[in-house]
């Protein structure tokens, strides 16, 4: 998730389908977990594979100048695929997770990796809340293997109510499309966000 402060500046973003967004915000250019391959199946580190179900919409060579890169996790090819490490190399900063930073050469903060947690936002929220511009990785993909088949990233309800702990005035959501593994996208985000008395705020491009 990435959260921007009050301001009177508005924030450009644009999605390019699954976890991949360019916005830029004082006076830089920042896009978050680059995948740009081909629809069909990749696999993960850990021998399993996930599918891709339809094209990003659009090439990394329409991006333009980035300079940096907030890449939540490399494990998985739905956060980082093949033309999304060969961008890396042109990118003059990285900030992912020590793992990653190991595994990529590339700087390390200790971003979250998937994270279905809204303690987490809390604790964003206490830093930063209110914000102006919140992009908010939802699709609650599941996986029956893992933690009992529970949400690995937000549900559409926890989205919203995401967008309630920070006081965020816009929500764009990302990492809900275009992978065989995400339970829920668009029609279930409008949904949850309706029902929360926040359509207003979701901004679906």
């Amino acid at each position: 998730m990435s959260a921007f402060g009050p301001t009177s500046e508005h924030v450009p973003v644009r999605v390019f389908g699954g976890p991949t967004a360019l916005f830029e915000y004082g006076g830089l250019r920042f896009l978050t977990d680059p995948t740009f391959d081909a629809p069909g199946d990749y696999p993960r580190l850990d021998g399993r594979w996930l599918t891709k179900t339809a094209p990003s919409s659009g090439r990394p060579a329409d991006l333009g100048r980035i300079d940096v890169v907030l890449h939540f996790h490399d494990e998985h090819p739905d956060n980082l695929d093949h033309s999304g490490r060969a961008l890396l190399a042109d990118v003059p900063l990285t900030l992912t997770t020590p793992g990653g930073g190991q595994r990529l050469g590339k700087g390390a903060t200790g971003l979250s990796g998937d994270n279905a947690s809204l303690d987490a936002v809390k604790e964003i929220a206490e830093r930063f809340a209110p914000v102006d511009t919140a992009i908010v990785f939802a699709g609650a993909p599941r996986f029956h293997s893992l933690f009992a088949g529970a949400c690995i990233v937000l549900d559409s309800a926890q989205a919203a109510e995401a967008a309630t702990i920070l006081g965020a005035r816009r929500v764009v959501p990302v990492h809900y499309d275009s992978w065989a593994h995400f339970t829920e996208g668009r029609e279930e985000l409008v949904a949850a966000f309706t029902a929360a008395g926040l359509a207003a705020r979701l901004d679906l491009g």
